[in-house]
C-alpha cells in the first residue's frame, strides 16, 4: 500500500504535537518495512534529522508551498487541490494533527489530540480557536477513522461533535526509551550546572500558556512553608497569553524562588525529572499529558489534575487534585515534600504505571488501522 503521512508538525514544531509525531512515526518506521510511506512536509520544514535513519520505504515529499500558505489554501479558502498533487496516488492518508487536506485516498485517518478549544476556550488564542472550531469538525466528519489520545478525548468527540463511537479508537502515546531514572552523577551534575540548580526544586514541564495553570501553581508554591529553601523550576518555551504567568512570581512574593528556564532539549529532561523533588502538572485540561508519563518513567513523584485524560495516564501513581483549587495543590505538594515514604511509593508506582505505555504499542495499533 502507499500511505501518506502529514509530517508537518514534526518538521515545524519542537514540542507538543511535533514531538508526538516524531516519536510515533519513528516507532512505525522501525515496525513496518513493507508499505510505502510518503512523509508530506511543506517547503519551510525545519526538523527532519530523525528521518535520515528511516528505512527506504519512508521518503520525504516536500511541497513547494509554506505551511501557512497550505493552511490558508486548504482550511480557510477551502481550495480543493488534493494532497495527491504532491504525494502521488494514495491508498491511505493519515493526519496526526487535527485537520485533513483534500484527498482522494481510499481511507482517511485523523488524530484529534484534545478538544481544549471547546472545554477551556478561555485558554486559547481567539484566532486559533475560531480556526479549530471550523476546521476540526469538518475533518472529523470526513475521516473514516478517528484516533483519540485518550478515552477522555474520545468521550469529548462523541459528546461535543456527535462523532460516531464506532469510528473512534483510543490510541495512547508512549515515551521514548531515554526517559528513565538517571543515576550517573556525571549526567546529573551536567544538568545541575547547565540550569544552575543549587537547591531542591519542584519541576513543571510544558509550554508557557494558560491551560497549564501555571499562575495557580506559582500561587500554591508561595504557600509552602519551606519556599525559601526550595525552588519552582518551570521548563518550557513561550506559548501564548503568558503575561499573567510571568507576573505571578512577583505578585505572590516568590520572585527569588521561581525560575523559568525556557525550552529544554529532550536530552536534558530525564535528568531534570530525576533530580526533582516532585513534578507538578496541574493542567486545566489535557488530551493525554505526556510530561506526566515521562516524569513517571524517570521515577519522579507526580502531582497532577483529576480532570480530562490525566487520571488515565497517572493511574494510582500520582496525587490527583482539582486543578482550580490552590489550597489542594499546595497541600499535595507539601505532603510529598514532607513524607519521604509517600514520595518513594509514588516513584515506584510511577515506574510500574509508565510501563503500560510505549510508542511501539502505539505504532502497532496505528499500523493495524492502515488495513483497508
Amino acid at each position: 500500500m502507499k500511505i501518506a503521512l502529514d509530517y508537518t508538525s514534526a518538521a515545524r514544531q519542537r514540542a507538543g504535537i511535533g514531538r508526538y509525531t516524531r516519536s510515533l512515526i519513528r516507532a512505525l518506521a522501525q515496525y513496518d518495512t513493507t508499505n510505502q510511506y510518503a512523509l508530506y512536509v511543506p517547503r519551510d520544514a525545519q526538523y527532519l534529522d530523525d528521518t535520515r535513519a528511516f528505512p527506504k520505504n519512508f521518503r520525504i515529499t516536500r511541497a513547494p508551498l509554506s505551511e501557512r500558505y497550505m493552511v490558508a489554501m486548504w482550511q480557510r479558502a477551502r481550495i480543493p487541490l488534493p494532497v495527491e498533487t504532491f504525494t502521488g496516488a494514495l491508498d491511505i492518508f493519515y493526519s496526526p494533527d487535527f485537520v485533513l487536506p483534500p484527498t482522494r485516498a481510499k481511507k482517511k485517518i485523523l488524530t484529534v489530540h484534545d478538544l481544549s478549544f471547546k472545554r477551556v476556550p478561555e485558554t486559547a488564542v481567539p484566532n486559533l480557536k475560531w480556526y479549530l472550531e471550523d476546521a476540526v469538525p469538518r475533518a472529523v466528519q470526513r475521516a473514516d477513522l478517528i484516533l483519540a489520545d485518550s478515552d477522555a478525548t474520545r468521550a469529548d468527540l462523541i459528546e461535543l461533535f456527535d462523532a460516531p463511537a464506532a469510528r473512534i479508537q483510543t490510541l495512547y502515546s508512549g515515551y521514548d526509551e531515554f526517559f528513565h531514572p538517571i543515576t550517573t552523577e556525571h549526567e546529573l551534575a551536567r544538568v545541575r550546572t547547565t540550569y544552575q540548580l543549587t537547591k531542591p526544586f519542584v519541576l513543571h514541564v510544558g509550554t508557557i500558556e494558560p491551560r497549564k495553570n501555571l499562575a495557580r501553581l506559582i500561587q500554591a508554591f508561595a504557600r509552602l512553608p519551606q519556599r525559601g529553601e526550595i525552588e519552582l523550576v518551570i521548563a518550557g518555551g513561550r506559548g501564548w497569553m503568558y503575561d499573567e504567568i510571568y507576573a505571578a512570581p512577583q505578585k505572590f512574593g516568590v520572585s527569588a524562588s521561581v525560575r523559568f528556564i525556557g525550552f529544554t532539549p529532550d536530552a536534558d529532561l530525564p535528568a531534570l525529572y530525576s533530580l526533582a523533588e516532585l513534578v507538578a502538572y496541574p493542567s486545566l485540561y489535557e488530551g493525554f499529558g505526556l510530561p506526566v508519563l515521562e516524569a513517571m518513567a524517570c521515577g519522579a513523584a507526580v502531582v497532577t489534575s483529576n480532570n480530562s485524560s490525566l487520571p488515565e495516564v497517572a493511574g494510582d501513581a500520582a496525587l490527583l487534585i482539582e486543578a482550580r483549587d490552590v489550597d489542594a495543590l499546595a497541600f499535595a505538594m507539601q505532603k510529598i515534600l514532607d513524607d519521604s515514604s509517600l514520595r518513594a511509593q509514588l516513584k515506584q508506582r510511577g515506574l510500574v504505571q509508565a510501563q503500560k505505555f510505549s510508542w511501539q504499542k502505539s505504532a502497532q495499533q496505528l499500523h493495524a488501522a492502515f488495513k483497508l
